[in-house]
């Protein structure tokens, strides 16, 4: 930063009284700040920004750049592709008007349950910290701020807003903080997003880890702002917690200010609250007496989300190197599952945007295949109770949006486009308690229809005149913003003709966060044993079968976490159905998080392509056909039964969750379990063969390693290193992820990477001493293609110095 910003800025603090730097340190509205024309600051624009900007309000007109997960982004192991989705981030925040954006996550998948797991990078603290510390570090050498969330330890979502996280002191320092402090200390993140749970008894914001280790420690400089109503009282303003969010209200304000006069909070921790809250707006540019320059960032974002989606994908298996798909021979492909029409593109909750389209599954392959290839498409199963919002194109008027008092009166209206409104805090007009819409239906088929709607509060949804639900209803989840990020569903069966318009009324007398409703249609299914039959007829005459199966926004999604692994009703059926008429049966899996494939030895390949943004059906189809390599490999395990899963729990118990198996999270467990997954963590497989040349030590503490493309195909490895300490007096993981590099070859080319081991790596935390501590001997080095494909060793002896 500029000379002197320091002493600037606490000439700037001086300026204000009390009240008005009290007023600072609430938000003004749900995504923004208060601006103080006394020292030249403007307000600062905030947006959820994991996968997509949404911008400024939830209810944007403007569509956002719909991104592959995290856990996409991750599973290509690829530090370049994080930092580009940065740039993506980046160019979307400038086009938006938006000066920070809440993400990274750099919690860790404790458990393959846990409903937000497609927002989470990893379940290893290395591999998160390397991929989100990229993004990071892209976003604000561009003048963007990232926000890196949740500290800590908020790696579930059952009881969120309240639970307690019990663990020890090692497993805090080496497993949980483990991301936070590499992205702090290597990228100087400009806001860090303190989390809604309690970690040994403290709430999060107002824990002492918020000054230690964060800013003591790792010489954070930041601001560090709450989750959304997860500051409890105002106690929290004794803590290093900056920022409270949303605004207006909350429960610091002139309860904060009272408290400063009662000697209960020191007013110099509020200046320093203050002074930070200054000093980001520096870094953006918000503050008029600091001018900053942003870098310009310019980025094809359609041909940069393609390429990230096939570099996510994962090949699980290739059986008779059926995949890449030869066009020649093909005469007729035959596509299955309701996600191959209309994916998922990204996960429930707050990471959600609206996209500016949508590539399918479906068609991708339509556009890439030749023409004389037929295509064919039946859903064979349906994921129930999760209808789409009515599309535009069968909106027969616009919908009117009216906004009542508690008198019935009107506040204010307005027409949109769309069936699905989202109206949070100061966005809501004045005075509305009520919001009304009304539209007119155009069926494009005659038979039953699934007609309803999503929203919570006291509802009222009428179809031609007839009331069809009358009644509160609750919440289908508990914790902060249920109503808004899990709106529960109703639907109703009703007989519609094509062509004949049906007039629909949703009333909904809001919660007190604001509305989110929606008008929801399904047009009219065969049953399912009619789709099964109608499936195994196409997969019959077809040269290639692809069922697309995965997850419903009912199943997986921030608020909640899953009750269990397996794919929701039917799908498994579908699956064995084609499998049984077709050998060539390629699955393809959209979901964010790990799910049971128990028939995934009775089909010829599985792939996974999470929720892979807008272009995951484009990215689908060149990855099949040859066009692009699967360049994933698994940032998790993914288990063959749920039973065998050795951290599976998200639930308290009296609002305690144990972490109890301490340092062993992820395949440590499964290692030290010495039970074998379905898939380990790192696996993968391309459209060729390697082998492990050579390896030995670096310099210092690196490994060199050299691969041979040995296949016919240019292709991508990604090395691992892995660390043991056989014999060591500390409990330590059976094996650890302490390097990796990618490579890219062509057919027999020879490729060497130095890949450096971080001394953290080494290191382990000494409870006695509450340090880092180096136990000298000798490591081995192991290097592989996944943690349970070791394809050599070495090994680094370590002194303790």
């Amino acid at each position: 930063m500029n000379d002197g910003l320091e002493e600037h800025l606490d000439a700037l603090v001086g300026k204000l009284d009390l009240p008005r730097k009290v007023r600072l340190l609430t938000g003004e509205s749900h995504w923004r700040t208060y601006a103080e024309q006394a020292v030249g600051l403007r307000p600062i624009n905030v947006s959820d920004g994991p996968a997509g900007v949404r911008g400024p309000a939830w209810d944007n007109g403007s569509p956002s750049a719909c991104l592959p997960c995290p856990t996409a982004i991750a599973a290509s192991w690829d530090v370049d592709r994080a930092a580009a989705a940065g740039r993506v981030l980046a160019a979307e925040a400038t086009r938006k008007d938006v000066d920070v954006v809440l993400g990274p996550t750099a919690n860790l998948q404790r458990s393959p349950l846990a409903g937000r797991h497609f927002e989470w990078w990893s379940e290893d603290p290395f591999l998160t910290a390397r991929l989100a510390g990229a993004l990071v570090g892209t976003l604000q050498r561009h003048g963007v701020a990232a926000t890196v969330k949740h500290y800590v330890a908020n790696d579930s979502e059952t009881e969120r807003a309240t639970v307690d996280i019990r663990l020890d002191e090692r497993t805090l320092r080496e497993v949980y903080l483990a991301p936070f402090e590499h992205i702090v200390r290597n990228e100087r993140p400009w806001l860090v997003m303190a989390s809604y749970n309690a970690v040994n008894g403290t709430a999060m914001t107002e824990h002492e880890l918020l000054d230690s280790p964060l800013r003591e420690d790792w010489g954070f400089d930041g601001l560090v702002m709450s989750d959304w109503h997860a500051t409890r009282s105002v106690a929290a303003a004794s803590a290093g917690l900056d920022l409270t969010m949303p605004g207006p209200g909350g429960p610091w304000g002139a309860a904060l200010v009272q408290a400063v006069t009662d000697g209960l909070v020191s007013e110099a921790a509020v200046d320093a609250k203050v002074k930070n809250l200054l000093r980001l707006a520096a870094r953006l540019g918000a503050l008029d007496s600091v001018p900053v320059t942003r870098t310009p960032v310019t980025v094809d974002v359609r041909r940069e989300l393609h390429a990230a989606g096939a570099d996510a994908t994962v090949l699980l298996h290739n059986s008779g190197d059926l995949l890449p798909l030869a066009p020649e021979r093909l005469r007729r492909v035959a596509v299955f599952g309701e996600l191959a029409g209309s994916p998922r593109i990204q996960g429930g909750g707050s990471a959600e945007v609206r996209p500016t389209h949508v590539v399918s599954p479906l068609d991708g392959l339509v556009a890439t295949l030749p023409p004389g290839v037929q295509v064919t498409y039946t859903a064979g199963s349906y994921l129930e109770g999760d209808p789409a919002p009515v599309p535009p194109e069968m909106l027969g008027s616009p919908v009117l949006i009216r906004w009542l008092d508690d008198a019935g009166a009107e506040v204010a209206r307005e027409d949109r486009q769309s069936a699905a409104l989202v109206r949070l805090g100061a966005d809501v007009p004045a005075g509305a308690t009520t919001v009304e819409l009304t539209t007119r239906i155009v069926p494009d088929v005659s038979g039953t229809w699934q007609l309803g709607l999503s929203g919570a509060g006291r509802i009222v949804f009428a179809a031609d005149g007839e009331t069809l639900l009358d009644d509160d209803v609750r919440p289908s989840h508990d914790g902060p913003g249920a109503e808004i990020l899990t709106p529960p569903l109703r639907t109703f069966d009703v007989p519609l003709e094509a062509g004949r318009p049906v007039d629909v009324l949703l009333r909904q007398r809001m919660p007190k966060a604001g509305s989110a409703v929606a008008i929801r249609s399904r047009p009219p299914r065969r049953s399912a044993a009619e789709e099964l039959a109608v499936a195994r007829e196409q997969a019959r005459a077809a040269d290639v079968a692809i069922v697309v199966v995965g997850t419903s926004s009912q199943t997986e999604s921030e608020g909640f976490d899953r009750a269990d692994l397996s794919l929701p009703d039917g799908q498994d059926d579908l699956v064995r159905a084609v499998a049984a008429e077709n050998p060539n049966t390629v699955v393809v899996v959209n979901a964010g998080a790990p799910v049971l494939l128990p028939w995934r030895d009775d089909v010829a390949a599985v792939l996974v392509t999470w929720f892979g943004g807008q272009e995951s059906g484009a990215a689908l189809a060149d990855v099949l056909l040859g066009h692009a390599e699967p360049g994933g490999r698994l940032p998790m395990t993914w288990p063959a039964r749920g039973e065998d899963v050795p951290v599976l729990d998200t639930a308290p118990a009296g609002g305690r969750l144990e972490y109890g198996e301490g340092v062993h999270v992820g395949y440590r467990a499964w290692l030290r379990a010495g039970v074998e997954p379905a898939y380990p963590f790192g696996h993968g497989v391309g459209y060729t063969s390697w082998e492990l040349v050579d390896v030995h030590g670096g310099p210092d503490t690196a490994v060199r390693v050299s691969v041979r493309n040995t296949g016919s195909r240019p292709g991508k490895q990604v090395l691992q290193v892995y660390l043991a300490r056989p014999g060591s007096s500390v409990d330590r993981p059976a094996r650890w992820l302490a390097g990796f590099a990618v490579v890219r070859g062509e057919p027999g080319e020879t490729l060497t990477a130095e890949i450096p081991l971080p001394p953290q790596a080494f290191q382990h935390w000494d409870t006695a001493r509450h340090d880092w501590a180096v136990e000298p001997g000798t490591f081995e080095v192991s290097i592989g293609f996944s943690c349970a494909d070791i394809r050599g060793t070495t090994s680094i002896k370590v002194h303790e110095e």
